[in-house]
């Protein structure tokens, strides 16, 4: 497979296929889902010991792991097999890292709430929206999380409330009132 590859394309076709073997009946449909387990469990089993093996040689550091996370076909590779070398919020930050500048020329910022146990996702959009509309940014951050967080049970995205602003000439008709 080549950095081309669409990912999200590739995993509709498995399971396009495996509900087609279902038209052959039951033990069809099970014996397909048998190979394709099979299949996963021995890369997944291959992947671990790679990461094992340069691990004991020494050369797992920080950087190789940035590099192997920055990979997306890597890093969905190992995130089907529980190997991602960080857990979700720190990818979910990562997916709002590069996002930010988009939102802050918007005049917003996005801050991470809570992963909750069940892997829903909660940011924050803060700041007052310019010239974009918040369904705009809302999509832009869940795209943005999901490239660097696909296993995230649900992203919710929720606007800040801006706060009320009081006007300067209701605080100087307060200093001009004469006291009776």
């Amino acid at each position: 497979m080549d950095d081309g590859v669409d990912l999200r394309a590739v995993g509709e076709r498995i399971d396009a296929l495996l509900v087609a073997s279902a038209a052959h009946g039951v033990v069809a449909r099970e014996r397909a889902e048998e190979l394709v387990r099979l299949v996963t469990d021995l890369y997944g089993a291959g992947l671990e010991r790679l990461l094992e093996i340069l691990h004991d040689a020494g050369r797992l550091d920080a950087g190789v792991l940035d590099e192997i996370a920055g990979d997306d076909v890597v890093a969905s590779l190992l995130l089907v097999h529980g190997l991602h070398p960080y857990d979700l919020p720190t990818r979910v930050e990562r997916g709002l890292d590069a996002v930010r500048p988009d939102l802050r020329a918007q005049g917003v910022d996005a801050e991470l709430v809570s992963v909750d146990d069940d892997g829903t996702v909660l940011v924050r959009l803060v700041g007052s929206v310019g010239g974009c509309s918040v369904a705009a940014l809302r999509q832009a951050v869940e795209a943005a999380v999901d490239a660097t967080a696909p296993d995230a049970a649900a992203v919710r995205v929720e606007a800040a409330p801006t706060p009320a602003v009081i006007p300067a000439s209701a605080l100087r008709s307060r200093l001009t009132r004469v006291p009776s």
